[in-house]
């Protein structure tokens, strides 16, 4: 739905891809471009107020009168024009008709005799409703650019020529293009991996959350495999080159967003998909009405003024505002809520889905990590004892879960002492001297590494919670385990209202998240979200949404992380956590969340059903006054201008109605 010019030019401009414009044709496209600014809108609305207030004053009767001098010239040039040029260019060039050409018989039709006013008030309001749909559509998608901007450009090549090696050069910064299967490439501290590999040299751990979204870095050692895109966290590795450029992982994720994103289908419009139809029925109404009139009352002015008044209340200027008035209104609203709705389509879309399929970390949970449980492996050990040892020995390191362990004691007033004789390996833990005792925080490997033993039942304790999804950090002492801390992402307070809050909203919750089965059922539990589906990769998403939708119901997709962008685009409606989200997220959605707050979510639920039900309000209610208005035409009630300002009233009754959508509530609840 909307208006027929904005989306036509679209349509002609896709199937014209690759014909190049020259000389008048081109020259006129610019100048059209130009003149469908919001600056020229405006001065047609100022020469069409110009002209009526002229018209009270008589200017128009008697030797008196205007003609080409009418301020609404102006107005009928510069909306005028646009439609003109597109009707010609679909009837000619893409042998289509199109509602262009309706609006543009009945603008010249006006013009020949003499209603100057009244092509100027048609051409203008259909020039509005253009204007407003394209100002929901022009929100430029930069999204994959930035999803690309992830590769690197270079990679370090790691060198095998023995003549380079002698002289000392052992590494080389080379395109990422140059880079093949086989080769070495060094990676380091914080870098961006940039090739699909496996690792031969060096232990560290990677942040893999691009590709799945994981809240935890994954250790990583000599024969693990890494990905593209994929950030080394610590120590200096070097990876064996497996897949390269469109083969690597990250370059795959791109291809994939850029099919999803070509799968979405165009908004049907109402006036367009129905113009080959309403502008045939709309010429011979016109002509009818003509020949009937000249027929029956013999005046050949009247007759024609009559045919030329149907053609002006024909046209389907408050069908063309009844969508892009009600999503404007209802996009402003959403905005008040720190809601970003990228186009119409995916407002109408929403009040379709049954389906919400939710990301784990970073979306029903706020992506970080922290200590919920501080266990003695021993009944006479104190747990603040333990939370205070390991905090210390971890306050120098740079890993998540020391970060969080530091916290914790940060929050619990613990006081820290600083630790002596720190060291610490990649993946594995950390050791220092702390008030005199020397600390072993870390795996339980690592933990046996230096010489400290685990009891078996402190290997179950620990295995319990893994199971549960949580992380676990032994800490040691003099030798002596003494305790673990169990960590894990934190579910958002509002979450498990908000997905009640939805299901009565008649929308039903799924978890998905490349996350490990364990911690994604220990969510869902904690929320009561029954639909679980985990370890899932940024394709697997994808397909999982997919086969939803296959299955008849309308599912949005609501996420945070560059993984969740193919699904985002796959799904009738993309939400992303805009706080939160990466921007990549953000840019592949159709709808953002600034204030990562879910309980929008049902909020958008009934705001979109409140807006299509009033475009289909406003749409009836606009073909009805056309009807009545067509038949008053025909019977000589209305001339083109007492028309056009019928049609306009109808325009304003669509406009009105759209608006109050803009003060409803939809909220249930305060905004925090």
């Amino acid at each position: 739905m909307g208006s027929c010019c904005s989306i036509a030019a679209k349509e002609n401009a896709a199937e014209g891809a690759g014909v190049e414009k020259k000389g008048f044709a081109a020259w006129l496209e610019r100048l059209c471009e130009h003149l469908e600014k919001w600056p020229y809108l405006a001065v047609s609305a100022a020469c069409l107020a110009a002209s009526f207030a002229l018209d009270r004053h008589g200017c128009r009767h008697g030797p008196s009168t205007l003609g080409w001098l009418d301020p609404a010239c102006i107005a009928v040039f510069i909306c005028g024009l646009p439609i003109l040029r597109e009707a010609v260019e679909a009837l000619f060039v893409h042998k289509k008709i199109r509602t262009a050409l309706l609006i543009s018989c009945a603008m010249v039709s006006c013009l020949a005799i003499g209603q100057m006013f009244a092509a100027g008030e048609v051409a203008f309001l259909m020039a509005l409703g253009e204007t407003l749909e394209l100002a929901t559509l022009k929100r430029a998608r930069k999204g994959l650019a930035k999803l690309t901007s992830l590769v690197p450009a270079t990679a370090r090549y790691v060198v095998t020529c023995p003549k380079c090696r002698a002289k000392g050069i052992f590494f080389k910064d080379v395109p990422l293009a140059e880079i093949c299967v086989g080769d070495g490439v060094q990676v380091r501290p914080g870098e961006t991996i940039p090739v699909d590999g496996t690792i031969l040299e060096g232990e560290t751990s990677v942040d893999q959350s691009v590709m799945t979204g994981e809240s935890l870095p994954v250790d990583k050692a000599p024969g693990d495999e890494v990905c593209s895109g994929s950030v080394n966290q610590f120590g200096t590795i070097v990876v064996k080159v497996t897949k390269v450029d469109a083969d690597s992982s990250l370059q795959k994720l791109i291809r994939l967003v850029k099919e999803a994103q070509s799968r979405k289908a165009p908004i049907q419009r109402i006036a367009d998909k129905w113009a080959a139809r309403l502008v045939p029925a709309a010429l011979a109404l016109a002509v009818a009405t003509f020949l009937g009139a000249w027929a029956l009352g013999g005046n050949f002015t009247d007759a024609l003024v009559r045919g030329v008044t149907v053609m002006v209340v024909f046209c389907p200027c408050s069908l063309a505002l009844a969508t892009p008035t009600a999503i404007m209104a209802s996009i402003g609203q959403a905005a008040k809520y720190g809601v970003i709705v990228k186009s119409g389509e995916a407002l109408e879309r929403m009040g379709r889905v049954t389906v919400a399929c939710l990301d784990k970390t970073g979306t029903l949970t706020e992506g970080r990590l922290a200590v919920d449980e501080v266990a003695p492996l021993a009944s006479d050990t104190d747990p603040a004892r333990i939370l205070r040892l390991a905090a210390a020995v971890e306050s120098s390191s740079e890993h998540p879960l020391a970060k969080a362990i530091v916290a914790k004691a940060a929050e619990s007033s613990a006081a820290v002492a600083p630790a002596d004789a720190f060291s610490m390996k990649p993946g594995r833990g950390v050791t220092g001297k702390v008030e005199g005792a020397s600390v072993v925080c870390g795996t339980a490997q690592w933990l046996k590494d230096n010489g400290v033993a685990i009891p078996p039942d402190a290997e179950h304790a620990a295995e319990k919670r893994r199971a549960d999804g949580r992380a676990v950090v032994f800490v040691a002492a003099d030798g002596k385990a003494i305790g673990l801390i169990a960590l894990s992402d934190v579910v958002r307070k509002e979450a498990k209202d908000a997905l009640a809050e939805l299901e009565s909203a008649g929308v039903r919750p799924c978890l998905m998240t490349g996350d490990h089965a364990q911690t994604a059922n220990r969510v869902a539990q904690e929320l009561g979200i029954t639909e679980v589906r985990a370890g899932l990769m940024p394709s697997e998403k994808a397909d999982a949404v997919a086969a939803i939708q296959s299955g008849g119901a309308d599912a949005c997709m609501v996420g945070d992380g560059v993984n969740d962008a193919v699904a985002l685009k796959t799904a009738s409606v993309g939400i992303a956590m805009g706080g939160a989200g990466s921007d990549i997220a953000v840019e592949a959605a159709d709808i953002s969340l600034v204030g990562d707050d879910l309980t929008l979510l049902a909020y958008l639920k009934r705001l979109s059903v409140a807006c299509v039900r009033t475009i289909h309000f406003n749409i009836t209610l606009s073909m009805t006054i056309n009807a009545v208005a067509i038949i008053c035409s025909m019977l000589g009630v209305l001339t083109p201008v007492t028309g056009a300002l019928v049609h306009n009233c109808g325009s304003v009754l669509v406009v009105t109605n759209a608006a109050l959508l803009y003060d409803r509530r939809f909220r249930r609840k305060p905004v925090k």
